[in-house]
């Protein structure tokens, strides 16, 4: 991979923990250019990674890595989930996970709340913004971080959605550009956090026939 790719997504590691969203050593991003994967390292934060931590492997994995072995940094352990995002999302040059906040506590809302008409995923529609960027907003079923149970779920909605929750854990979301992502990642928790702040407070919510004609532009 090129410095400027590593360069890129170094910034936009530290983009997001400058935001909030990225806490501790939590969460992982990464950037696809044909047939590799750069993406952040296991047990990293992304407030310190830099350039030379980042990890190029294979998209495809049954395919061998390249170079050699020795020192080479190893993966995010939810390599498994990112390779899954673009096997379903052939368009997307980049996938950002996050265990932030707000997305955090949205994923560990009752799925049986409202229903597809007036919400995205378990959150309800309250701004035209929250319909037209995040979609249905799947969730995906609970499975261990890193596991192929959970990179089979992602895997089963991805193509339909380009963002997602993770059930009690947290957002996925995929890009054309890495930018899109991190819009997208941003939009995706700040809906969060307006729903959460809602909670409780007499509020008004987008009519089945406001998110229907807002999912039809």
């Amino acid at each position: 991979m090129s410095d400027d790719a590593r360069e890129a997504l170094v910034a936009a590691c530290r983009h997001l923990a400058d935001r909030g969203l990225s806490p501790g050593g939590s969460g992982n991003v990464s950037v696809r250019s044909g047939s590799r994967l750069l993406i952040t390292p296991t047990g990293s934060s992304l407030s310190r990674v830099e350039p030379a931590d980042l990890a190029v492997v294979p998209v495809d994995p049954a395919a061998p890595p390249a170079g050699d072995p020795g020192g080479r940094p190893v993966p995010s352990k939810e390599l498994p989930l990112h390779r899954a995002v673009y096997a379903a999302r052939p368009s997307a040059t980049a996938v950002v996970h996050l265990h932030s906040p707000a997305a955090v506590a949205a994923s560990c809302l009752e799925p049986a709340a409202p229903p597809r008409e007036t919400a995205t995923g378990p959150l309800p529609a309250v701004t035209p913004y929250q319909v037209m960027r995040l979609g249905d907003l799947p969730v995906a079923p609970y499975a261990l971080p890193g596991s192929a149970e959970l990179a089979t779920g992602v895997a089963a909605l991805a193509a339909d959605a380009p963002a997602l929750l993770l059930a009690n854990h947290g957002s996925v979301v995929a890009g054309v550009h890495l930018a899109g992502a991190l819009d997208l990642a941003e939009e995706l928790e700040a809906a969060a956090q307006v729903v959460l702040l809602l909670a409780g407070v007499p509020h008004r919510r987008l009519t089945a026939a406001q998110v229907a004609a807002l999912r039809t532009r």
